[in-house]
């Protein structure tokens, strides 16, 4: 439980001013993982009012298409390119790039996502299929597309639509797919399986309960958080933590990428534990696909007469 206290007189001298403040504070003990209580401050308010007006322009941007689908590259560990990951991007007419860490969680907040998400699994996989390079993309699934409408049939009418192939689709998932209808979510990931899209696991390793999600269910791959891959020179345990993982998931036969690749050293290093596959800025940022024209066997000149 999480709660949102403000007091008379000094936060408002009428009940609608005090509940308007009473939400601004309960909504700072959710953002700052439930189950605390927060007290109203003047701040509060000012960041209300900027979430609010940032879903308006979010609706207006879904609205307007005014969101971008990015595409950064994932190759084996020596190099070679084996497909993109789709990621959204917001360019706002005044703010400018709105950090994915903003506006998704905004999304999600307000069932805004299903939305978005389709729009983005619709556009990769459009992009993706024209390709010359059968290379695979990777989009990820929220886990409120999980909970709302049919996502399979989506998916399904998508592929149909773009004519990908759906074994060079990948949809990533984190483990708050499986959080809540355990059962029901398992069972859309294996229906999804049957049609031969791949299904990785995403973040692995700052969550709960992986273990046995590995265990419920056979994950074409995981991918190890950014987050130890960033500290591997500079903490014995990140390496040792990536080890662990690599090790399980070679007994397990799931393959692995390591996220957040950004040196030579941590390619180095990722390569004498037998890690795959490689996500980062070593092999490249996330960019529109023009960027990367050479890599998907395109010419300048085909893309701009198609």
């Amino acid at each position: 439980m999480s709660v949102g206290i403000a007091i008379y007189p000094d936060d408002g001298v009428d009940a609608a001013t005090l509940l308007a403040n009473a939400d601004s504070a309960l909504y700072r003990a959710k953002r700052e993982g439930r189950g605390r209580v927060c007290f109203f401050e003047s701040e509060m308010d000012r960041e209300l009012r900027d979430r609010r007006l940032l879903l308006h322009d979010l609706r207006q941007a879904v609205e307007q298409n005014q969101l971008l689908v990015y595409f950064q590259p994932q190759a084996r560990i020596d190099g070679e390119i084996i497909g993109f990951e789709a990621l959204v991007r917001w360019n706002h007419p005044t703010r400018g790039f709105v950090p994915p860490d903003q506006f998704i969680p905004l999304a999600e907040e307000n069932g805004l996502i299903i939305q978005i998400g389709e729009w983005v699994l619709r556009e990769a996989c459009r992009e993706a299929a024209s390709w010359p390079r059968p290379l695979q993309v990777a989009v990820n699934l929220s886990p409120v597309q999980f909970q709302a409408g049919d996502l399979e049939r989506s998916i399904h009418q998508i592929l149909l639509e773009t004519g990908l192939a759906p074994t060079r689709l990948e949809v990533e998932i984190t483990e708050g797919v499986l959080i809540g209808d355990f059962t029901r979510a398992l069972t859309l990931l294996r229906r999804l399986k049957a049609l031969g899209i791949r299904i990785a696991m995403d973040d692995f390793g700052t969550g709960y309960s992986s273990l046995s999600y590995l265990q419920s269910f056979p994950f074409d791959k995981i991918k190890i958080d950014r987050s130890f891959i960033s500290d591997l020179e500079a903490t014995p345990q990140s390496a040792e933590i990536v080890r662990a993982v690599l090790s399980l998931a070679h007994a397990l036969k799931i393959p692995v990428v390591a996220e957040g690749v950004e040196t030579e050293a941590q390619r180095v290093f990722l390569a004498r534990e037998a890690c795959e596959e490689m996500q980062g800025y070593l092999i490249g940022r996330p960019e529109p696909i023009e960027r990367y024209l050479d890599l998907i066997g395109v010419t300048v000149e085909q893309r701009l007469s198609a």
